[in-house]
Protein backbone atom coordinates (compact mmCIF):
# COMPACT_ATOMS: atom_id res chain seq x y z
CA UNK A 1 0.00 0.00 0.00
CA UNK A 2 1.07 3.93 -0.90
CA UNK A 3 -0.72 7.33 -1.09
CA UNK A 4 -0.11 10.04 -3.77
CA UNK A 5 -1.30 12.81 -2.86
CA UNK A 6 -2.07 16.41 -4.50
CA UNK A 7 -2.13 18.90 -1.80
CA UNK A 8 -2.71 22.96 -1.87
CA UNK A 9 -4.58 22.65 -5.26
CA UNK A 10 -5.84 26.46 -6.09
CA UNK A 11 -8.75 26.95 -8.30
CA UNK A 12 -11.28 29.97 -9.11
CA UNK A 13 -14.54 28.82 -9.40
CA UNK A 14 -18.28 29.62 -9.46
CA UNK A 15 -19.57 27.13 -6.65
CA UNK A 16 -21.46 28.07 -3.72
CA UNK A 17 -25.48 27.88 -1.86
CA UNK A 18 -26.38 31.02 -2.33
CA UNK A 19 -26.59 32.60 -6.19
CA UNK A 20 -24.51 35.94 -5.91
CA UNK A 21 -21.66 33.35 -4.84
CA UNK A 22 -22.10 31.68 -8.25
CA UNK A 23 -22.14 34.52 -9.82
CA UNK A 24 -19.27 36.43 -8.39
CA UNK A 25 -16.72 33.44 -8.44
CA UNK A 26 -14.20 32.87 -5.58
CA UNK A 27 -10.78 30.93 -4.84
CA UNK A 28 -11.07 27.34 -3.41
CA UNK A 29 -8.67 24.75 -2.57
CA UNK A 30 -8.16 21.25 -2.17
CA UNK A 31 -6.45 18.16 -1.05
CA UNK A 32 -6.36 14.81 -2.79
CA UNK A 33 -4.94 11.78 -1.28
CA UNK A 34 -5.08 8.63 -2.84
CA UNK A 35 -4.54 4.95 -1.28
CA UNK A 36 -3.48 2.28 -3.60
CA UNK A 37 -1.20 -0.36 -4.23
CA UNK A 38 2.40 1.12 -5.83
CA UNK A 39 4.49 -1.92 -5.71
CA UNK A 40 4.20 -2.73 -9.08
CA UNK A 41 5.21 0.95 -10.27
CA UNK A 42 8.05 0.82 -7.46
CA UNK A 43 9.14 -2.03 -9.15
CA UNK A 44 8.39 -1.22 -12.95
CA UNK A 45 9.43 2.21 -12.97
CA UNK A 46 6.06 2.53 -15.60
CA UNK A 47 3.61 5.22 -15.00
CA UNK A 48 0.69 2.89 -16.65
CA UNK A 49 1.13 0.91 -13.09
CA UNK A 50 0.07 3.66 -10.82
CA UNK A 51 -2.39 6.38 -10.96
CA UNK A 52 -0.93 9.58 -12.84
CA UNK A 53 -1.04 12.97 -10.71
CA UNK A 54 -1.61 15.26 -13.70
CA UNK A 55 -4.59 13.16 -14.58
CA UNK A 56 -6.08 13.33 -11.03
CA UNK A 57 -5.66 17.34 -11.57
CA UNK A 58 -7.27 17.35 -14.72
CA UNK A 59 -10.42 15.68 -12.59
CA UNK A 60 -10.29 18.07 -10.76
CA UNK A 61 -10.27 21.19 -12.36
CA UNK A 62 -12.88 19.06 -14.84
CA UNK A 63 -15.22 19.24 -11.69
CA UNK A 64 -14.23 22.51 -10.38
CA UNK A 65 -15.85 24.07 -13.82
CA UNK A 66 -19.25 22.88 -13.30
CA UNK A 67 -20.82 24.86 -10.21
CA UNK A 68 -22.24 23.09 -7.31
CA UNK A 69 -24.18 24.60 -4.12
CA UNK A 70 -22.36 22.17 -1.66
CA UNK A 71 -18.71 21.65 -1.26
CA UNK A 72 -19.95 18.23 0.01
CA UNK A 73 -21.24 17.64 -3.07
CA UNK A 74 -18.39 18.85 -5.35
CA UNK A 75 -16.41 16.88 -3.33
CA UNK A 76 -18.60 13.65 -3.81
CA UNK A 77 -18.25 14.41 -7.61
CA UNK A 78 -14.48 14.28 -7.58
CA UNK A 79 -14.25 10.94 -5.51
CA UNK A 80 -16.49 9.42 -7.91
CA UNK A 81 -14.36 10.86 -11.05
CA UNK A 82 -11.52 9.34 -9.38
CA UNK A 83 -12.49 5.58 -8.93
CA UNK A 84 -14.15 6.23 -12.91
CA UNK A 85 -10.43 6.87 -14.20
CA UNK A 86 -8.45 4.52 -11.51
CA UNK A 87 -11.10 1.15 -10.30
CA UNK A 88 -8.28 -0.11 -8.53
CA UNK A 89 -7.85 2.49 -5.98
CA UNK A 90 -8.39 1.44 -2.48
CA UNK A 91 -9.51 5.00 -0.66
CA UNK A 92 -10.04 8.63 -1.77
CA UNK A 93 -9.62 11.29 1.19
CA UNK A 94 -10.43 15.35 -0.10
CA UNK A 95 -10.66 18.15 1.76
CA UNK A 96 -12.33 21.27 0.02
CA UNK A 97 -11.55 24.64 0.81
CA UNK A 98 -13.52 27.96 0.60
CA UNK A 99 -11.21 30.73 1.53
CA UNK A 100 -13.28 33.68 2.76
CA UNK A 101 -16.66 32.20 3.21
CA UNK A 102 -19.43 35.06 3.39
CA UNK A 103 -19.94 34.65 6.99
CA UNK A 104 -20.54 38.51 8.24
CA UNK A 105 -16.91 37.95 9.98
CA UNK A 106 -12.94 36.72 9.46
CA UNK A 107 -12.37 33.66 8.47
CA UNK A 108 -10.06 32.30 6.22
CA UNK A 109 -11.75 29.23 5.16
CA UNK A 110 -14.52 26.95 5.14
CA UNK A 111 -13.22 23.12 4.78
CA UNK A 112 -15.12 19.61 4.27
CA UNK A 113 -13.19 16.51 4.26
CA UNK A 114 -14.64 13.18 2.83
CA UNK A 115 -13.34 10.05 2.94
CA UNK A 116 -14.39 7.20 1.09
CA UNK A 117 -13.24 3.28 0.63
CA UNK A 118 -14.09 0.88 -2.55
Amino acid sequence: MGQIALEGMEFFAFHGYYDEEQKIGNKYGLDLYIKTDLRRAAESDDLHQTVNYEVLYALALDEMKIPARLLEHLGHRIIDKVYDHFPFVQSVRINVYKYNPPLGGICKWAKVTLEEAR
